[in-house]
């Protein structure tokens, strides 16, 4: 590039400044990152980008301004994580010139894995397969890929699926269409749907009211990102969460969706890890934890980014700074006053990451655990306290949920398994069990003995559950129960509601059972076997005694594998001789 070309961009760039939005976890109030934007002095930066298209320098301008924020986040000392934008044709038609990134990481002390590079459209005219290699060659030098403006412009559903990107952000034309606009929340479902298929991360942008903020958390986004919450601002944040965030509660009458029925993720909870290289001194550590105290503590890493160490706050500042703890440590490694890290990994619920924090040392009863990706590098820590605030809410919302009959959870349990088996890929059945002629029943023996039936079918589901590992059941309401199950434990399942005699107020009574067995290129939605199950259920309802009828994909066939099929009613003879 000439002289004359450098200085080109050189002053367009200096027309830039930046400033910081926040991307926060709604659930736990937490600030896991920070977006630098560019804001032109007296333009829109889409004014820079169309002159710099007309003298073809736009990768030259896109890199530039990268370059920029990066320089510019720097000069803050900000330890969250950073997402810089550029874009798809940079990525694909001018990959060696983002060397420049790295170059300006090392120079300004940070690393490539504190980065989210949020590759944007347009992507009509370019080659995917050259932009996905792309991406995943950045992927490899240790960045963190987002893909930007999903929803809307010209990004195809497909190049998540095949780019499989770290995050996804949904643009903000998506999210200004909530709630009032049933098409905007169809595209939220399908890409929330799509993301837990990639174990993507997705954001909502430009989330500018309470409204928009409540039909996020009801669709189960946990990471959002605007006005509402945080306005862009010339520094990055000096806290690490939204204050009083965390607290408040989605509408209780709201439908409720997203985590799965093991609950959710341990990703749900993630914050930044704030990360030094394993040979720091204590000094060094001790100076970090003095110049920012919002953080509880510091992962030790290797070149790959695996965590190696953990050092908490508090236990590390009391050893160096107690009585000749300076003298002792300062100029020594860090690690001789570190712990091994608790590590989980993305697929570990939060449950079983609480479980693990409450289940160790006492001295460590707080400290936070550090999630790795696939290879074993460090994403990001969840906190002690985030878990356990959240796991109350959980329990909270799970047990205003439960059937007060039966004490069983309703059907948006069921509903989260099947989502969680359809996704995983699994083959399984659902069955829907109810008491035969129950209305005749309540009439007869009264609704108290109707109320001690529902209870004691209650107990066999809960039996069942408690014995066959693979089982899930619901109480949908009056008489109908849901279950789902592996296959292997269909007979034994079938046995245990089935074979024991039942009656109400002496009143014998049998049960209807039907199952239909699920795969994930025949089932794609709850509500698909919900709409498959309902000619099963009449079906078992017709026969005789205690029923149970299966259907299976691809076939159109009812097999009865329990109960006697009705007789045709007998009409009196017109024989003229069998009146003689």
């Amino acid at each position: 590039m000439s002289a004359g070309n450098i200085d080109f961009v050189l002053a367009l760039v200096d027309e830039v400044r930046f400033a910081f939005q926040p991307l926060i976890n709604v659930k736990t109030g937490a600030i896991v990152a920070v977006e630098a934007l560019a804001r032109p002095t007296g333009a829109h930066v889409h004014d820079l980008f169309r002159e710099a298209a007309r003298q073809r320098k736009l990768t030259e301008l896109d890199v530039q301004l990268a370059v920029a924020a990066l320089n510019s986040a720097s000069e803050h000392e900000t330890l969250l994580p950073l997402h810089i934008n550029i874009f798809g044709g940079t990525v694909t038609h001018d990959l060696a010139r983002l060397d420049l990134l790295r170059e300006t990481l090392h120079r300004i002390g940070r690393r490539e894995q504190e980065v989210t590079l949020e590759i944007g459209p347009p992507f009509a005219r370019l080659e995917p397969a050259d932009l996905i290699a792309g991406a995943e060659k950045l992927r490899a030098d240790g960045y963190q890929i987002a893909l930007d403006g999903v929803g809307e412009g010209d990004v195809p559903l497909t190049l998540i699926a095949d780019m499989q990107p770290n995050v996804v952000k949904l643009d903000r034309a998506v999210v200004d269409g909530l709630p009032d606009v049933p098409g905007r929340v169809a595209v939220l479902e399908a890409a929330r749907h799509l993301c837990s298929s990639t174990d993507a991360l997705l954001v909502a942008e430009g989330v500018e009211n309470e409204r928009q903020l409540t039909a996020l958390r009801r669709n189960g986004i946990r990471l959002v990102q605007g006005n509402l919450l945080a306005p862009a601002a010339r520094r990055p944040p000096t806290v690490l969460t939204v204050p009083g965030l965390a607290g408040e509660v989605t509408d209780p009458h709201g439908p409720s969706v997203s985590t799965l029925a093991a609950g959710p993720r341990v990703t749900e909870f993630l914050s930044p890890a704030t990360t030094l290289p394993t040979d720091v001194t204590a000094d060094k550590v001790r100076q970090v934890l003095a110049d920012h105290p919002e953080i509880s503590g510091v992962v030790l890493v290797d070149a790959q980014n695996h965590p190696k160490w953990t050092i908490e706050r508090n236990r590390f500042l009391l050893a160096v700074t107690g009585p000749y703890g300076h003298a002792l440590h300062a100029k020594r490694p860090a690690s001789r006053l570190a712990d091994e890290p608790r590590v989980v990994t993305t697929a570990t619920t939060a449950m079983e990451a609480l479980s693990l924090i409450t289940g160790s040392d006492q001295y460590r009863m707080y400290d936070d655990a550090i999630v790795v990706d696939e290879s074993g590098r460090c994403l990001g820590a969840v906190r002690a306290g985030h878990l356990i605030r959240g796991m109350a809410d959980l329990k909270v919302e799970e047990a205003a949920a439960l059937n007060p009959l039966t004490r069983l959870p309703g059907s948006d349990a069921i509903a989260r398994d099947v989502a969680r088996r359809i996704s995983a890929g699994e083959v399984f059945a659902v069955s829907w069990l109810d008491v035969d002629a129950f209305k005749t029943v309540n009439d007869t023996a009264g609704f108290s003995a109707g109320d001690d039936l529902i209870r004691s079918i209650g107990r066999s589901l809960t039996d069942a559950a408690a014995s066959l590992r693979s089982v899930q059941v619901g109480h949908v309401g009056g008489d109908d129960f849901l279950l789902v199950s592996d296959l292997d434990d269909l007979v034994p399942l079938s046995e245990m509601l089935l074979d024991p005699p039942r009656a109400a107020g002496g009143v014998e009574v049998s049960l209807s059972l039907a199952t239909f067995v699920c795969t994930q290129s025949v089932i794609s939605s709850y509500d698909e076997v919900s709409q498959q199950l309902a000619p099963l259920k009449r079906h078992a309802k017709s026969l005789r005694g205690s029923s149970w009828v299966m259907s299976r994909p691809g076939s159109d066939r009812i097999d009865v594998l329990r109960g006697q099929v009705e007789p045709p009613p007998e009409f009196p003879s017109h024989d003229p001789e069998s009146h003689g």
